[in-house]
């Protein structure tokens, strides 16, 4: 048990500081390091536990802080898309959804790296807001990844720092904890989970209280490109690792 701790810690400690930072995050990390170790059907449900109680506490925190002018299109659309990610999440092969999984992290974190000025996309309205909720949803639903395409969006979006935290934060506690119902109601959610879950809260609670206390005083630049990096490195280690733990 005693690796199987450290590794639960040091992945929470790592993505509640990213998250507490950035708003956003929480999951691609969590997923970057855990998915090393634990099968999909272990990860995503520690995932969403996780950090659903992190995104609950911090949303309280930073409430007076925060712009949710444009968050109701994510979560109606997101709330239709859990359900499909959930479902997908317990037919496909774990190799095949950690290769995607890897894809998916180099491919984010490499557009993001050359992408130093993002299109600012103003059409499209909250229609087009809500399919990038929908999309969002799917990934939460099946891998806990609900934050990264909307956190994205609000980027093209052009909207300032408060805004887009209004959208990604409480977007993604609601995500987590939709997709934590439908992962207990498939019987993903086990002891274990919960288990687990018990380990990784002191190093969410510190993890985040760091970032948060820090939100604001980083170069964003330099600290967007480390995640990245990170992201990308996670990503390669998972395509050449998949079947393993």
């Amino acid at each position: 048990m005693g690796p199987e701790i450290a590794i639960i810690l040091s992945g929470a400690l790592a993505a509640s500081f990213v998250a507490g930072a950035a708003g956003f995050g929480d999951a691609l990390v969590a997923a970057a390091i855990w998915l090393q170790f634990f099968q999909p059907s272990e990860a995503v449900p520690l995932i969403v536990a996780c950090f659903f109680a992190m995104h609950a506490v911090m949303l309280v925190l930073m409430k007076g802080r925060l712009d949710f002018r444009h968050l109701w299109p994510f979560v109606i659309g997101g709330a239709v898309g859990v359900p499909i990610g959930a479902q997908l999440l317990k037919v496909i092969d774990p190799a095949t959804f950690k290769l995607v999984a890897g894809a998916g992290l180099i491919v984010y974190g490499s557009v993001m790296l050359m992408l130093a000025n993002l299109p600012v996309i103003k059409k499209g309205g909250r229609p087009l807001d809500g399919l990038v909720g929908w999309i969002g949803g799917v990934l939460g639903g099946f891998a806990g990844l609900s934050g990264f395409i909307p956190a994205i969006w609000c980027t093209q979006r052009g909207w300032a720092r408060a805004q887009a935290r209004g959208v990604t934060q409480p977007y993604i506690l609601t995500m987590h904890g939709m997709a934590l119902g439908w992962l207990a109601a498939g019987g993903m959610v086990t002891s274990e989970t919960g288990t687990r879950f018990a380990i990784a809260v002191p190093a969410i609670a510190l993890g985040a209280w760091i970032g948060i206390r820090l939100y604001g005083h980083f170069d964003d630049k330099r600290f967007r490109q480390c995640v990245l990096g990170l992201l990308i490195g996670a990503g390669a280690l998972l395509l050449l690792n998949p079947g393993g733990r």
